[in-house]
């Protein structure tokens, strides 16, 4: 029997554009920091674990902030708690540009995190909301291109504006840039979602095995994308023989090219699998996660530009594929109205623990070198790879939704 396909509606391209363009400006309100890397550590005078600090910080207030905003986000209006984190995120980021020592420099990009951790599990409770079960991973993928996007367009300009107008205007450019799409938030109906009786306590989820050995994956994923992230420009940098102009142009090319196309391939693949198998959006990440890892190691070890940009491409694109299918899967596990603080719960841990990362890779980097951190973030990824597989076996014993959740009224598999 062909299937028939699938088309979206104008309300549903509607929801995408605007929720796509809120995570273009977060993300590029959290990664215009990363070229400017090599300018902050000699304007604030600080090591290499100090400039790490800033990004754990961010994923520390990101991760604690996460569980109440979504908590709320299925109790009350989604569209106002996104706002806020618009709000917050736009004044911390001009903040930044403010700021004149490294604590209020800290303080500033930390509260960044508070505003990712308002809009994120209540925009993708929406998107997950407005689609069918088995389109979620596409969905949710094409969510994620704006993330993307704006993290690629983030470290350009930070790179092109920083070293031809300084650090600090490429935080006004990126803050005042934020308020622009909160604008057209307002204008979209939130889709309906289940009823009150399907409100999940937290200690609930925590005694789901499948969902927590996802959060456990999650957490090696975290660290291994958020520290590469990171140190990715001051690496090719300062090992590969790139100028800073030449690391964040040719880094952000790479990584939109791989990333775009990675992210949405894992979505279609994703779904493709979840059609035939109750882990087949599982199957795709893990899977994806394990291919990446040697081309990542090529990049790291070679000399080659060409090369370096080569390995990072494929790796990219593999390690794309997860983050999609990752909240389509949480959200198949739950219940509508436990969407927004199941993503809660895993932006919790999986920030916590994994928002670590950038800080352990610049502590290795002043003991040690900056390569060899990158090359523990590659085994740590490989560990949330095989995390998946965990993953699967759960679900093959409990089924995709645990029986402990039907109490819960917990929408049907099929």
């Amino acid at each position: 029997m062909t299937e028939k396909p699938y088309s979206l509606t104008a309300y549903q391209i509607r929801l995408l554009v605007v929720l796509v363009l809120i995570n273009f400006v977060n993300f590029a309100a959290r990664q215009v920091f990363v070229p400017l890397i090599p300018l902050l550590r000699a304007h604030l005078n600080v090591s290499d674990a100090d400039l790490g600090a800033m990004q754990t910080w961010l994923l520390l207030v990101l991760a604690l902030a996460s569980v109440p905003f979504g908590f709320f986000a299925d109790r009350i209006s989604r569209k106002a708690i996104i706002w806020i984190g618009i709000l917050c995120w736009s004044l911390a980021t001009l903040a930044g540009g403010l700021a004149s020592t490294f604590s209020s420099f800290l303080i500033a990009r930390a509260f960044v995190g508070l505003g990712e951790a308002a809009y994120a599990p209540a925009a993708q409770s929406m998107i997950s909301g407005a689609f069918p079960k088995e389109r979620r991973a596409m969905a949710q993928s094409i969510f994620a291109t704006g993330m993307l996007l704006g993290g690629a367009c983030g470290q350009v300009l930070g790179g092109i504006v920083g070293s031809h107008y300084g650090w600090q205007m490429a935080f006004f450019l990126v803050g005042i840039a934020g308020l622009i799409p909160s604008m057209a938030l307002f204008s979209i109906q939130e889709p309906s979602r289940g009823p009150r009786s399907e409100v999940v306590p937290i200690p609930s989820l925590f005694r789901i095995p499948a969902f927590m050995a996802m959060i456990a994956a999650g957490a090696c994923v975290t660290f291994a994308s958020v520290s590469l992230l990171t140190w990715g420009v001051d690496f090719v940098e300062s090992y590969k023989d790139f100028s800073l102009r030449e690391a964040s142009v040719a880094l952000s090319i790479a990584a939109l090219v791989s990333a775009i196309t990675g992210v949405l391939a894992g979505g279609a693949v994703a779904d493709f699998l979840q059609k035939r198998f109750a882990f087949g959006r599982v199957a795709a990440m893990a899977g994806a996660l394990l291919l990446a890892a040697p081309f990542l190691l090529l990049a790291i070890q070679t000399e080659e530009k060409e090369i370096v940009l080569l390995g990072l491409v494929v790796s990219g694109f593999f390690m794309a594929w997860y983050l999609g299918p990752a909240t389509a899967v949480i959200h198949d596990m739950m219940p509508r109205r436990a969407h927004a603080t199941s993503v809660g719960v895993y932006l919790l841990v999986t920030q916590l623990v994994g928002g670590l990362g950038p800080q352990v890779v610049g502590r290795i980097s002043d003991l040690h070198d900056l390569q060899l951190g990158l090359q523990i973030c590659v085994a740590v990824m490989v560990c949330g790879g095989l995390l998946m597989l965990l993953v699967i076996h759960f679900i093959r014993r409990d089924g995709l939704r645990h029986p402990s959740l039907d109490v819960f009224h917990a929408e049907s598999a099929d």
